[in-house]
């Protein structure tokens, strides 16, 4: 009987007798970490759906740390101002967030006041939408509070 050679994979000529030995199992180790979540600022969740109480206001230079300001127009409506304040809050982005309005100002007795003028939405279109500062009786000087709900 005749021994005949076979070709390995290369071409190579062998004798039969020789086996490769199969590769090694990847390796075990432990996948890498997921990578670390962006940072969240907390959100106050007792402050979110609530204006800020009218004497947060009486200080002047004390205002609530969460303050935001913004130089406006008194012809600006109440959706202008909606969509300036989704730019600098994340949590008034959200598609079902409303936002309450309301002015914060002095009575006649020096006690701060505060009068809900209109809630707008964050995604759809709405009456208060429309609804300018001028209309509203805003006057120069007073604080506008934005609840986002």
């Amino acid at each position: 009987m005749e021994k005949k050679s076979s070709r390995d994979r290369d071409g190579e000529m062998g004798g039969g007798a020789a086996h490769a030995r199969p590769p090694p199992p990847p390796s075990r180790a432990h996948p890498p970490p997921p990578p670390p979540r962006p940072r969240i600022e907390p959100i106050d969740r007792e402050k979110i759906g609530s204006h800020h109480k009218p004497e947060d206001f009486a200080v002047r230079g004390k205002e609530p740390k969460d303050e935001v300001q913004i130089y406006t127009w008194k012809d600006a409506t109440l959706r202008e101002l909606t969509d300036l304040v989704k730019e600098v809050a994340p949590e008034a982005r959200r598609r079902n967030a409303k936002l309450s309005f309301a002015f914060v100002y002095p009575d006649k007795h020096g006690r701060f006041v505060l009068r809900v003028v209109g809630m707008t939405h964050s995604s759809g279109r709405r009456p208060d939408d429309l609804k300018a500062l001028a209309e509203l009786n805003f006057q120069i000087g007073d604080y506008l509070d934005v609840a986002i709900m």
